[in-house]
């Protein structure tokens, strides 16, 4: 394993989820494996989201799109955490939230928009009144 990689993988995590508190994925790979929590990070973080074949904030939005559809609101949360930590708007990340009630429903558009508003308030970023 190189040295770039481990650089890429840190770099990574901390552009994404700085700030983010709570038990991470990571954290919780580290409590039953250290070793395959090391070998994950670095491919997911160091190699797959550190890609630049698409801008950051494109590839958060593509992952907020389909943790929405998937109902996976964990994983949401982490992820429209770090759409915002690459610049993201929150208009964006909710406008994409909407979206997916072509294929995911209204019920999967209520409960992601929920967590974009927890986030956002958890951030101090939620105005009064809303964002729209």
């Amino acid at each position: 394993m190189s040295d770039d990689l481990k650089k890429k993988t840190k770099e990574t995590a901390e552009l994404y989820f700085s700030g983010l508190t709570g038990e991470g994925a990571y954290a919780l790979w580290r409590a039953f494996d250290k070793d395959l929590a090391k070998d994950l990070s670095l491919f997911i973080t160091g190699q797959m989201y550190a890609r630049e074949k698409i801008p950051h904030p494109t590839r958060q939005l593509v992952t907020v799109a389909a943790l929405t559809v998937l109902q996976r609101t964990e994983e949401l949360e982490m992820h429209i955490w770090a759409a915002l930590n690459v610049g993201c708007k929150p208009e964006e990340v909710a406008e994409v939230i909407f979206q997916m009630y072509t294929y995911g429903g209204m019920p999967v558009v209520n409960q992601a928009l929920k967590v974009l508003r927890t986030v956002l308030k958890n951030r101090g970023e939620w105005p009064e009144g809303g964002i729209g």
